[in-house]
């Protein structure tokens, strides 16, 4: 039977602490990702669990106030992109916890607007972008769901934007985003598990395309992919790299209710996984992942850039592991078909309107 003392000593632990023989709580070395399985379709609990062995949502945002909620909502395609469920459920606790909430996103396409069949069209048109964005949230249920929740939608491709510097950036030396990003105390990106055919996987860090706002860097980030294929082929990792380093991502919530495989992001394969992965420290959280995915971290090019930018870690071996073990969770994904930038460029979303 456990004692107080041991029952503290177990919270200690799970919060990344160790209770010395000074009676001093040593830090943990090793950043912390939780897995969690959800149960009879209870996505809420699971998102719960999952931020409790974090240290709860106390423990993960501390006294950050204003909180910045970044789906990725990649088109209007329910299949394709993050629950409401899992927004919904972080909302709540950061609500209960006396956080100030946003939801925010830039879509990439929406039929009507920059999609037109069989073709999607680089735009940097305010007229085309505002109501895509608004399309995309009312399609997805979002509009409704802030309405409920009470919090605003930020539409992420115009508005108010800032210049944001990137020291020893690899594509872009300032960085344009919205001011709601500059104003938060925290960014969570809560992807869609799924692969993807420049990136290999898009997870919480390749989902900050959507800060990248379609009024400078074009719908579809074509300008943005443009300039990044000059450093890297994917024309995509090195700059969202970049894009991380310009924000305050310190905590990524990952939906793996149902996941994608084979050529995504939006053409692939459905699997059900029934997982939460969720971390404060991104790249250790996408490793997670992409590790539960079928992945090596040396497939993944956002990792290596992200470690050339003197993030951690470079192995899963320095990372945590709480709830599942991944053995017990893996699925070996079929991989997509990677393209390079540069031999795609010109196939698909070339012509601009």
């Amino acid at each position: 039977m456990k004692t107080a003392a041991h029952s503290r000593r177990d919270f200690l632990l799970a919060c990344g602490t160790a209770a010395s023989s000074t009676g001093i709580a040593a830090a943990s070395t090793r950043p912390a990702v939780s897995v969690v399985k959800i149960r009879n379709g209870n996505v809420t609990r699971a998102v719960e669990k999952a931020i409790d062995l974090l240290c709860g949502i106390r423990g993960v945002a501390g006294d950050r106030e204003r909180i910045m909620l970044k789906p990725n909502l990649v088109s209007t395609a329910a299949h394709a992109t993050t629950k409401p469920e899992v927004i919904q459920a972080l909302a709540q606790l950061m609500k209960r916890a006396r956080k100030q909430v946003l939801i925010g996103e830039g879509s990439a396409a929406a039929p009507g607007f920059n999609y037109q069949h069989p073709d999607t069209f680089r735009t940097r048109k305010r007229e085309i972008l505002d109501p895509m964005q608004d399309f995309v949230f009312k399609q997805l249920g979002y509009t409704d769901l802030a309405e409920r929740l009470r919090v605003p939608l930020v539409n992420l491709h115009s508005g108010p934007l800032v210049d944001v510097k990137v020291p020893d950036a690899f594509v872009f030396p300032t960085l344009t985003i919205h001011r709601a990003l500059a104003d938060i105390d925290l960014l969570c990106s809560v992807p869609m598990m799924k692969t993807h055919q420049l990136a290999q996987v898009t997870l919480g860090i390749k989902n900050l395309v959507g800060a990248f706002p379609g009024t400078i860097y074009q719908s579809v980030r074509g300008a943005m992919h443009d300039a990044a294929a000059k450093v890297e082929p994917s024309g995509t990792a090195a700059a969202i790299v970049d894009m991380m380093r310009a924000n305050k991502l310190g905590l990524v919530v990952v939906d793996a209710s149902t996941a994608m495989e084979g050529n995504g992001p939006t053409d692939g394969t459905l699997v059900k996984m029934d997982l939460i992965v969720a971390g404060t420290n991104p790249v250790a959280t996408d490793m997670v992942a992409s590790n539960i995915m079928g992945f090596e971290p040396t497939e993944v090019p956002t990792f290596a850039w992200a470690n050339k930018a003197g993030l951690g870690p470079a192995v899963l071996d320095e990372i945590e592991v709480r709830g599942e073990k991944l053995d017990g969770v893996r699925r070996m994904f079929v991989k997509p078909r990677i393209n390079a930038w540069n031999s795609i460029r010109t196939l698909w979303a070339f012509k601009e309107i």
